[in-house]
């Protein structure tokens, strides 16, 4: 499954998230400083697993905290799961 990801972007906050029948998938974020965000939450609804959604966000995260030079505190427990299992990612992480 090929997943549409928009991202909203605030000054403090911001979130990815994947629509899809009505039903949002998200991770939201904090952000402390211009080099430095924190990754607070990835919901997923149960209409979504199986489907690579969670993978999906946390991988534009990476990609986009790359590309804009900034850092992510995985405070989300997903997140770090996902961190730890991908460890190419290991230049965008602040542990």
């Amino acid at each position: 499954m090929t997943h549409e990801i928009t991202r909203e972007h605030g000054t403090t906050k911001g979130r990815y998230v994947i629509r899809h029948n009505g039903e949002e998938a998200e991770l939201t974020y904090s952000i402390t400083s211009p080099t430095l965000i924190i990754a607070d939450h990835t919901g997923v609804p149960d209409s979504f697993r199986g489907t690579g959604a969670g993978l999906a966000l946390v991988t534009r995260l990476v990609q986009d905290a790359r590309a804009e030079g900034v850092k992510i505190m995985p405070l989300c427990p997903f997140v770090n799961a996902q961190r730890k299992k991908h460890p190419e990612w290991a230049d965008v992480f602040a542990v």
